[in-house]
């Protein structure tokens, strides 16, 4: 359902929008329906000029636990072709102009951290987990991590992250340059919104020339986000990915 991503825009913090995981039953794992919902809110953050910069916040004790496993084996076995939503909502991360700051408290589970990337600051608590099980699943990394995690933390921690699915706590994170603050958990949301309403009251066409050339040549990210997309799909339909998410549902069940 689409109330599972709520869209706001906090009247005490002017220019910023928020785009909230809301699906804490489920620990924010995102659907189809929610990737739209996020790529309608990125795509009115870049043609509304009163937006300076978008935000993402999740619930208490979790930011997302990442793909919703139902969703994607259900994918899988319909042999489902053509770009996935998430595919789609990645795109438009990739591509918006307006800063991008993120909120994390607890879990951050598979593109639940490799969003992270993507974002220009990230404020997290001291409580919050970092992990990425593609490989665990049968899959491959996704959202462009495979060239952005190396250049961001060095191969050994990329390897780490990607690979081995070993968990990053909020310190590793920060030390890693995936993050860019730890605080209490009580004081995430209020520190991400200060630091977005600080980010959105400069000066805007200074900000997104800066922005632009911290963050270099974006065609080559488009290019290994698409390479990641073929792999990930490809594996997706794979006997192993599927025996991998059948254990993983029936572990839940």
């Amino acid at each position: 359902m689409t109330d599972h991503i709520l869209i706001e825009r906090p009247e005490a913090h002017p220019g910023v929008l928020v785009i909230r995981f809301n699906r804490p039953e489920k620990k924010n794992a995102i659907t189809q329906a929610m990737y739209a919902k996020m790529t309608d809110g990125l795509l009115a953050a870049e043609d509304d000029p009163a937006i300076r910069c978008v935000a993402f916040l999740g619930t208490e004790g979790c930011f997302s636990a990442g793909n919703d496993m139902a969703d994607f084996l259900a994918f899988a076995m319909a042999g489902a072709v053509g770009e996935p939503a998430a595919f789609g909502f990645l795109k438009a991360l990739w591509s918006v102009s307006k800063p991008v700051v993120s909120g994390v408290d607890g879990l951050a589970i598979g593109i639940g951290t490799t969003i992270q990337m993507h974002c220009d600051m990230t404020i997290a608590s001291d409580r919050s987990l970092f992990r990425t099980p593609f490989v665990d699943l049968g899959l491959v990394p996704e959202a462009g991590s495979s060239l952005l995690a190396p250049r961001m933390m060095g191969h050994q921690r990329a390897f780490a992250m990607l690979a081995a699915s070993e968990g990053f706590s909020a310190e590793e994170a920060r030390a890693a340059g995936l993050i860019w603050k730890v605080v209490a958990p009580e004081a995430v949301e209020a520190e991400t919104l200060k630091l977005a309403a600080s980010i959105a009251a400069k000066p805007p066409e200074a900000m997104r020339i800066a922005r632009d050339l911290i963050r270099g040549d974006r065609g080559e990210l488009l290019v290994r986000m698409e390479e990641e997309l073929a792999f990930f799909v490809e594996r997706l339909k794979s006997a192993e990915a599927r025996a991998a998410f059948e254990a993983f549902l029936k572990a839940k069940g």
